[in-house]
C-alpha cells in the first residue's frame, strides 16, 4: 500500500519564511499562497496544494508576532536551513487514536484544539495530537482533523502533486514498528541521517524534496 492517501501535509520548516518561500518556487515552479498567522505560536505559513486534501506547509517565525513563550514549533528557532521536518496525517475521532497508540506503547501527546485566519478572513479549526512529539526524529506523523473546516490544499497555490514520500534514519527498525502499530504505510530505510524525503511533480519537473 501506499503512504499518500494518509497524508494530510508536509511540513518545510525554515528559519526565514520569505526564503523558504522564495526557495520552494526556485525548486517547484510555484508560488505559495499566503496562509495566515498561529496567533501565540510566533509562526506564520504558507502553502502550496499537492493534490486532493493534501499540501505543503511552508512555515517560519512570523516577524509581527512577539516572540512566544517557549520554543516555537518544529524546532524552527535552532534551524540553519529549511527542510521537511515531519508530516501530519488524516485523522478522526483523535482522543480514540491516540488512546488507541498508548495501548501499543506510543504517546501521541495530548489532543488539542488549534486555529488561524487565512489571509482572505476565514477561519480554519483543527484538532490535533501534539506536533511537538516529534516521534522517530519527525519521521511519525502528528494526526489532525479539520472537522467542518474547509481542507488548507483548497486555497493552496495548486500545479503541484505528491508522487512519493519515504524517509531514512539510523535505527530505521525502531522507527518503522512506531509507524506499524499506528497503521502508518511510510517506508523507512536505514540511513546515515535523519530525512523525510518528498517526491513532487510541478512545472519544473519532478523533484525531491528534503
Amino acid at each position: 500500500m501506499s503512504v499518500l492517501p494518509q497524508v494530510d501535509h508536509l511540513i518545510y520548516a525554515t528559519p526565514d519564511l520569505s526564503a523558504g518561500i522564495d526557495r520552494i518556487e526556485r525548486l517547484l515552479g510555484i508560488r505559495a499562497a499566503p496562509g495566515g498567522q498561529h496567533p501565540g505560536q510566533g509562526t506564520r505559513n504558507a502553502l502550496v496544494a499537492l493534490g486532493p486534501a493534501r499540501y505543503l506547509e511552508i512555515i517560519g517565525p512570523d516577524p509581527e508576532q512577539p516572540a512566544p513563550p517557549g520554543p516555537r514549533w518544529f524546532g524552527i528557532d535552532d534551524l540553519r536551513a529549511s527542510r521537511l521536518v515531519t508530516w501530519a496525517a488524516h485523522g478522526t475521532n483523535l482522543e480514540h487514536v491516540a488512546a488507541s497508540a498508548r495501548t501499543s506503547g506510543v504517546d501521541l501527546g495530548v489532543v488539542s484544539e488549534g486555529g488561524r485566519r487565512r489571509a482572505d478572513g476565514v477561519a480554519l479549526r483543527w484538532t490535533v495530537t501534539s506536533p511537538r512529539a516529534m516521534l522517530g526524529d519527525g519521521l511519525v506523523p502528528f494526526f489532525i482533523d479539520w472537522g467542518s473546516s474547509p481542507h488548507p490544499s483548497a486555497s493552496a497555490a495548486a500545479g503541484a502533486a505528491l508522487v512519493e514520500l519515504r524517509g531514512e534514519h539510523p535505527d530505521a527498525t525502531r522507527v518503522r514498528g512506531i509507524l506499524d502499530a499506528l497503521g502508518l504505510e511510510l517506508a523507512v530505510a536505514r540511513g546515515s541521517t535523519v530525512a523525510l524525503i518528498a517526491t513532487i511533480d510541478g512545472p519544473t519537473g519532478r523533484v525531491e524534496l528534503r
